[in-house]
């Protein structure tokens, strides 16, 4: 049995161990992460197909004492080894997208292209592959009673999971931290794109009763369309929207209160790292001007902790690679240790 009792957390953390440089094994972990290296539809800047791998190496400089939730670490963290097979399909599927938005983008015509519609159809089966492949990684280890995270990839990565959560909690409420709706319908051609997955989570998950989104700040004429026909199942906080609340003098503890208020008592935390202001994930695939302070965004998530609502999961996406310093995996796996930390807080009796 894992017994962290006596691990001193102020040790040297050991690239041999796990996440955090905890000695952990995954039978004996509360939470469990699933790397997830996949980024097929991504549209601008790619990378965080790797993303785990850097964040799993950043995160041994991550001091393990967050006097919030002191001993949460001590329930055991574990990350899964990348899947080398998931990773090598993203990266073939990578390189036939590329081709087809190349080619979609010049206005030529898909259907009189034999090679672009079977790459269309190739990107799309490999997209749902995907989904099957999460949902039961995911529904194998709640069936096993484990706090699971989705470490991706890019935002496309989780939506099996939210199948599997849906199976396992019934009723749910999404809490999205991004800069994009991504509520696009088949975004240029794929079904499953990172664009869409929150479109297709409310088309295809009854259980999805309410999807609460923070920071938006890019979206489509379309999209806006969509949010102003499904407003009782969606609520969207603008980025736009929320700053110019802050300057008439609303405070971010009124918003925040507001926020929480829209969630059902079971939530799940879903954070594309492009929600944050792009000096803390410059390398992020599709950056975009304005966002949050990481301490924003942790206020808002410890409000939702401290309403009594229960956190049934989360995924984090979106986190780039490049630069010298791995500034983007150093932000990424501080992000991951304070949600692992709240969600294995919030689903602990004594709080």
């Amino acid at each position: 049995m894992l017994n962290l009792t006596n691990y001193d957390p102020n040790s040297v953390g050991n690239p041999n161990n796990n996440i955090f440089g905890l000695p952990s094994e995954e039978n004996d972990s509360r939470l469990v992460i699933l790397p997830v290296p996949w980024e097929v539809t991504v549209s601008y800047g790619a990378g965080t197909s790797r993303a785990p791998d850097a964040i799993f190496r950043a995160s041994l400089q991550v001091d393990l004492f967050d006097p919030e939730m002191e001993h949460a670490w001590k329930e055991g963290y574990f990350m899964r080894a990348t899947d080398k097979k998931i990773l090598m399909k993203s990266d073939y599927l990578r390189k036939e997208a590329e081709l087809y938005i190349d080619y979609i983008s010049r206005g030529e015509d898909v259907s009189a292209n034999h090679f672009m519609t079977k790459t269309l159809k190739d990107v799309n089966e490999g997209s749902k592959f995907l989904n099957g492949w999460v949902y039961d990684q995911t529904k194998a280890l709640l069936d096993k009673n484990k706090l699971v995270a989705i470490l991706g990839g890019d935002h496309s990565a989780p939506f099996g999971y939210y199948k599997a959560i849906a199976e396992k909690h019934g009723d749910f409420g999404i809490l999205q931290i991004d800069s994009h709706c991504d509520l696009r319908d088949s975004y240029e051609g794929f079904k499953y794109s990172h664009a869409s997955i929150m479109y297709n989570a409310l088309q295809e998950l009854p259980e999805l009763k309410k999807l609460v989104q923070v920071g938006i700040r890019d979206f489509s004429e379309n999209e806006y369309a969509f949010i102003q026909e499904n407003k009782e199942r969606l609520a969207v906080y603008f980025d736009k929207d929320i700053r110019t609340r802050m300057y008439e003098g609303e405070t971010w503890k009124d918003i925040v209160e507001e926020i929480v208020g829209q969630l059902p008592p079971k939530v799940y935390i879903s954070f594309d790292i492009d929600g944050l202001d792009r000096k803390l994930c410059p390398f992020t695939g599709t950056p975009v001007p304005g966002g949050f302070e990481l301490e924003q965004v942790f206020y808002l998530f410890n409000k939702v902790l401290r309403s009594g609502r229960t956190i049934v999961g989360f995924d984090l996406n979106e986190v780039g690679i490049g630069g010298d310093t791995d500034w983007d995996a150093n932000v990424g796996a501080r992000v991951l240790f304070k949600m692992c930390n709240m969600l294995v807080t919030s689903n602990t009796t004594t709080q």
